[in-house]
């Protein structure tokens, strides 16, 4: 069943890329017609274009001459002219798919042909990459042709004001950093003016690298957060407690779901320390919080891997790129409980004020495509969350890169001394070598096997950023040592120097198999371009992290039943070994796809009740009218009073009726009480109804004053955001304790969404009942400034 799926699926693609071939062949053909026409007349054929868009013709109608004169325009702007397999490329991002296109096949070039195309409809592209060294280098390297065409482009990255983000946005193309697109979406729904806006409804985008940003990234949400004080002493003593703390006496650690829990034994260490009877009494609840947040800091983040500290702060260090996060923190506690634990001075906690998941964001766009050289392990990720495929677009040359089978060492001592035995061969020829690591400690290891050998290198971590472009780029030159994180320099070219095609090309060491397969397969794309000759290898040992964390136990089997066998050089012998490290790399990926689903199923439930919120925020923010929300409020809270004041079970001698008439009394200030006794629920609901109309017109006569409008919409959006920050702040902590309840036999997501609908229902009940009650206040002294004015 399944070979004759995938069969079915290759054959798929297969028609997919002839039907893309024989466009091109027509593409071809229109070259020496359009070599013929001026400057000018390139440039009016995107007026035409347009103009043909608004009679009636379709996209795919023009798409193939628009195709063509791209590539022209790009031969005289740029002096590039796409290959042919960049114009399948391009059809296959024009029809919402992912282009798998090896590294060095020009993917960048590729992005101008349907980023023009779609443009043409004048809905506004975004051109999206992982950083913003890439975003600028494409909208310099590709802008000129679609600003000689006639469009205008802009630029979207961090720090940049708002009337330049708006004109960004406004211009027919955009090119920006993926999380930025995100937190301006974000921004936007916490604006209190409708001109504050800077995006414009969503369109088609292209997702350069689009594994890394939907894949590597999305299990980080994006979160805007305000910055509160906080108890500094508090987090030092929380640091110190747990310092002494002993795993499976204080506490247990579970690698795969990197989550840790406190025994018995650490609860009774605690409440001895701060002499307290029980920790998990509500009035301790913030302890508890400091006292997990600050086990966390010290048992699942390790300097020099998951952070760096410089010029005393912590510094977030990506897990797939090894670049530092700019500008990103942990919320919730946890970024002061690191910086506790490396003894440094407190920065202000970051309490969330807005969030939502790579993925969400990314599902708004109509159209979504993508480019990078390594998505079809990810096929069905990308079909399940986005409805995308991955097409696997031909190399422009045929690839003659040499990729040898794994070498597994017992232990990493051995591994990291046969890495550089190997390195010191390879230099003594003069063939350039660049070594891939996943970690900045990693990293730093390998560089000291090289130094006891005295070999020259460069070592681009995290820690030298600054210098990753340029020291990439010249990775391919003679005699030349680059030690690098996996992803490092992503995007960037390396090119071959003089003489080094003839030394077998770039030779690319792996130390160590990363936590996906496609990002080992990037690795390795780094040697080999266009028909580049190169080679790649990847040096292993069963000591590794991904090995240890995810195949501990099949691996003590392993070396119990098949009686493991090393040479001097600590090398495994047993052939045994590749199937059983591709079967727990396999098990990692399964793994950490099941917690980006499980993270995006948390934030499912969330995006209902985002979209409730930001809907009323909108309407409210593009009405005239924003004062006509207050009655509806005010009708829904009546309701609940008269639900809860008046219930079934009560007769009507024992209703509370001066106390229900006191609530009501709170939102409608003309309101009087009963004259007599009512005997049913119909009779008051035609008591209260009497004065609501009368609030109904009081409200209309409060409209004409056009000062009002303006305060009653600020009256209304921060009163909605002020209850949305608290709920999202009790979605966290819901959030945080629900991994443990699947204990109870129930299904931790079910939970999750019952008691998260129960939270968002009280909360909006909250919501309307406080904007009633103290609108009618506002209403009160409004009423009263406008006599003022009248008398005067």
């Amino acid at each position: 069943m399944l070979r004759s799926l995938k069969k079915l699926i290759g054959d798929e693609q297969q028609r997919k890329i002839k039907k893309y071939q024989k466009l091109v062949i027509t593409i071809n053909e229109m070259e020496a017609d359009l070599e013929k026409l001026s400057d000018e007349q390139l440039r009016e054929k995107t007026t035409y274009f347009k103009e043909q868009l608004q009679n009636g013709k379709s996209l795919d109608s023009i798409k193939v001459e628009a195709f063509a004169v791209v590539r022209e325009a790009a031969k005289r702007v740029i002096g590039q002219r796409h290959y042919d397999v960049q114009l399948i490329g391009g059809f296959v991002l024009n029809d919402g798919d992912i282009s798998e296109m090896p590294t060095g096949e020009g993917k960048t070039l590729v992005a101008s042909l349907p980023s023009y195309l779609r443009a043409l409809e004048g809905k506004g592209v975004h051109v999206i990459t992982v950083n913003e060294y890439l975003a600028r280098r494409d909208r310099e390297l590709i802008g000129p042709v679609h600003e000689f065409l006639g469009l205008t482009v802009g630029l979207n990255v961090p720090q940049m004001d708002q009337e330049t983000k708006k004109a960004a946005y406004a211009a027919d193309i955009t090119y920006g950093v993926g999380n930025e697109f995100g937190f301006d979406y974000l921004r936007d729904n916490m604006v209190y003016s409708a001109s504050g806006r800077v995006q414009r409804p969503y369109h088609f985008a292209i997702i350069d690298e689009i594994d890394s940003v939907l894949i590597d990234e999305a299990k980080t949400p994006l979160i805007i957060a305000s910055k509160t004080q906080v108890n500094a002493n508090l987090y030092y003593i929380c640091a110190r407690v747990v310092k002494s703390f002993k795993e499976k006496t204080d506490y247990l650690y579970d690698p795969l779901l990197k989550a840790v829990s406190l025994t018995d034994d650490g609860i009774t260490k605690i409440e001895r320390a701060f002499g307290i009877d029980n920790l998990y009494d509500l009035e301790h609840q913030t302890l508890y919080h400091f006292m997990i947040q600050a086990l966390r800091a010290r048992v699942m983040f390790k300097r020099d891997v998951d952070y760096i500290v410089k010029e005393g702060e912590v510094h977030l260090v990506d897990m797939f790129t090894g670049r530092v996060m700019e500008g990103r923190s942990f919320s919730e506690g946890l970024h002061q409980a690191l910086e506790a634990k490396e003894g440094l001075e407190l920065t202000e906690e970051n309490k969330t004020q807005a969030s939502i998941t790579i993925q969400n964001y990314f599902r708004m766009y109509p159209t979504l495509s993508g480019m990078t050289g390594t998505a079809k392990t990810e096929e069905r990720e990308f079909q399940m969350l986005y409805g995308i495929d991955v097409v696997q677009v031909p190399t422009n040359k045929p690839r003659i890169r040499i990729d040898r089978e794994d070498k597994v060492f017992s232990t990493t001592e051995d591994k990291y001394r046969a890495v550089a035995k190997e390195v010191q061969r390879r230099t003594e020829t003069g063939q350039p070598v660049l070594i891939g690591t996943t970690s900045i400690i990693q990293s730093e290891m390998m560089a000291a096997y090289l130094d006891e050998l005295n070999i020259r290198y460069e070592l681009l971590n995290a820690k030298s950023e600054e210098k990753e472009v340029q020291l990439i780029s010249q990775a391919g030159q003679r005699n030349q040592v680059t030690i690098a994180t996996n992803m490092a320099g992503r995007g960037t070219d390396i090119s071959l120097g003089e003489g080094v095609e003839d030394l077998g090309g770039l030779c690319v060491i792996g130390t160590e198999r990363h936590e996906s397969r496609r990002i080992d397969n990037q690795l390795r794309g780094r040697s080999g371009r266009q028909g580049d000759p190169g080679e790649t290898q990847f040096y292993i040992s069963i000591q590794d992290d991904m090995i240890q964390r995810f195949g501990s136990e099949d691996i003590e089997k392993f070396e119990h039943e098949q009686k493991l066998t090393t040479n001097e050089d600590g090398l495994i012998q047993n052939k045994a070994i590749h199937p059983l490290i591709d079967r727990i790399q396999s098990q990692c990926e399964d793994h950490n796809y099941a917690a980006r689903e499980y993270t995006l199923k948390l934030d499912d439930i969330s995006n209902e009740q985002r979209g409730v919120i930001y809907k009323l925020r909108n309407n409210i923010l593009d009405g005239d009218d924003s004062l006509r929300h207050i009655i509806p409020m005010v009708e829904a809270t009546i309701d609940d009073y008269i639900s809860s004041y008046f219930t079934d079970d009560l007769l009507p001698e024992d209703w509370n009726i001066e106390e229900f008439s006191e609530q009501i009394q709170q939102i409608l200030p003309t309101f009087k009480p009963f004259e007599k006794r009512p005997e049913d629920v119909r009779e008051i609901k035609e008591h209260v109804s009497q004065f609501v109309e009368s609030y109904k017109a009081t409200i209309d006569s409060l409209k004409e004053n056009e000062g009002i409008e303006a305060s009653g919409k600020q009256f209304l959006l921060l009163n909605i955001d002020h209850h949305w920050q608290q709920h999202l702040e009790e979605m966290g902590r819901l959030k945080e304790g629900i991994g443990l309840r699947g204990y109870s036999q129930e299904d931790p997501m079910r939970i999750y969404s019952r008691e998260g609908f129960e939270l968002f229902s009280m909360m909006y009940k909250s919501l309307q009942r406080s904007i009633s009650i103290q609108f009618a206040r506002h209403a009160s002294r409004l009423i009263e400034e406008l006599k003022e004015d009248v008398s005067e």
